[in-house]
């Protein structure tokens, strides 16, 4: 009379937990692997992007000589504020602002019409990115939630809001699909952001975009 082996029944006992351990690894693994691939279809990319505000060109009516200028770069100023001198005509600031240019060639010509000195809102700053028409610009909307990185601090995530999808696109700056023979327009997207909570963020920063459609 044969003696019955402990190991294999221990092992046979064991075999309906092992399969059953190995069907919850198999389906969980293709659930989270589904809800990846909903939250992936469900996300826009935008990696040309960079913290922009609104600039202000302020330019002489006539050309003439630049004479003066008042003001230097990184100086915040109030509207109406005489920022430089080209022949005659005084040059005044518009909504004020921070100044990011400055004209200092005294004794140059101006032309009409060209800038001596550039200011931006740093109230109006946002992350600003430039989406191909064909990258999922169809599924961006305003009010969806946007996280974005910037190169200047690695690591760190921002949080915002898409305050803004450009009407029309950049005609100046367009990107040749060899596979349509076709040009691509890029559309602006604007994410809007807690300024207080983010001080640390400057105009011209690079930065990458992550946008979460609905």
């Amino acid at each position: 009379m044969s003696e019955k082996n402990p190991d294999h029944a221990t092992k046979k006992s064991r075999l309906p937990l092992m399969v059953a351990a190995a069907l919850v690894l198999v389906v969980g693994g293709g659930i989270g692997a589904l809800a990846y691939m909903g939250v992936e279809s469900q996300r826009v990319y935008i990696e040309k992007s960079s913290i922009q505000s609104p600039i202000t060109p302020l330019a002489p009516t006539t050309g003439g000589i630049l004479q003066e200028v008042y003001v230097s770069v990184g100086d915040t100023i109030p509207a109406n504020t005489v920022v430089a001198r080209v022949g005659t005509e005084l040059i005044k600031s518009t909504s004020g602002g921070l100044v990011i240019t400055s004209n200092t060639n005294l004794g140059s010509l101006v032309p009409a019409g060209t800038p001596v000195v550039t200011t931006i809102d740093p109230t109006q700053l946002r992350a600003v990115g430039q989406l191909e028409e064909d990258k999922g610009l169809s599924k961006v909307a305003t009010g969806d939630r946007a996280t974005f990185t910037v190169d200047a601090f690695p690591g760190k995530k921002y949080e915002g809001v898409v305050s803004e999808v450009s009407p029309t696109a950049h005609s100046g700056d367009v990107v040749f699909s060899v596979s349509d023979k076709r040009e691509q327009q890029n559309f602006d997207v604007k994410v809007a952001y807690d300024l207080s909570k983010y001080p640390e963020l400057k105009n011209g920063m690079s930065a990458k975009i992550w946008v979460y459609t609905k």
